[in-house]
């Protein structure tokens, strides 16, 4: 029996033979953003997703110390496959992990919150180019604390033509659980989108009149939230290497 392009995937990633970012890999299939706390912070995350659940819309939430993802992907194995994971202690990304075997605490719990890589196979249905201009930006609007849980909005932003733009958004408007329809398009100063430092991408400079930036939530939203709480450990995907799941796109999406 042919395994499907997503688990090809995953074992291509845990075996070590794809490094590199997740986007393009089994195209058509979920792609989630990851982040694993310590049970006694749990209930907090979870909170702090409900109440921002355009950048965190969780999809699954795994037993403490379970890294199989039952749901989505079962069988997978949430501490090898994903290209790359990054560290958060006290608040400080420390370094990239390709494994995090080595770190797995009995406690820990992990949650898969949609990504906007999912969407890509339908953008590209729709006539919307989704391999090129594309970064991932902090903002300076906050997202909705949660106990230590805090912090500024992520968002991707994606460079369209106006035409381009109104599909985006009502293609990805049928995609709740991958953040949805874009949150603003235009000017980045009115959100404060920070071109000169990128999370993803290389900085950005003038943009081409022919284009108009759209930014939407991002699932890195998180990772800023952990250098805010400065909370002792949390572990998440870096940015671009998310985790590959059994769900189709298509399947999770509005009519």
């Amino acid at each position: 029996m042919t395994s499907s392009p997503a688990l090809q995937a995953r074992l291509a990633i845990r075996e070590g033979r794809h490094i590199g970012p997740t986007h393009g890999l089994a195209p058509g299939f979920v792609q989630c953003n990851l982040v694993i706390v310590r049970q006694p912070l749990a209930y907090d995350f979870l909170v702090y997703c409900q109440r921002n659940p355009r950048a965190c819309p969780v999809l699954e939430i795994t037993d403490p110390g379970d890294p199989e993802p039952r749901r989505l992907a079962a069988g997978a194995d949430l501490r090898s496959d994903l290209p790359k994971y990054a560290v958060y202690r006290q608040g400080r990304r420390m370094g990239d992990e390709t494994r995090i075997t080595h770190l797995w605490e009995p406690g820990l719990v992990s949650f898969l919150i949609g990504s906007g890589i999912s969407f890509d196979q339908a953008l590209e249905r729709a006539g919307v180019p989704t391999h090129q201009h594309r970064w991932v930006l902090r903002t300076t609007l906050p997202t909705v604390p949660a106990g230590p849980f805090r912090g500024p909005l992520i968002v991707t932003m994606r460079w369209l033509t106006p035409a381009q733009a109104i599909v985006a958004t009502q293609v990805t408007a049928r995609f709740p659980w991958n953040h949805g329809a874009p949150l603003h398009i235009g000017d980045p100063a009115a959100i404060g989108a920070d071109l000169a430092h990128p999370l993803h991408g290389l900085p950005v400079g003038t943009i081409p009149s022919e284009y108009v930036p759209c930014f939407w939530a991002c699932g890195v939203t998180p990772q800023a939230a952990a250098e805010a709480a400065g909370i002792d450990l949390m572990i998440t995907h870096a940015p671009a290497h998310g985790f590959i799941s059994d769900l189709k796109s298509d399947e999770i999406c509005l009519p």
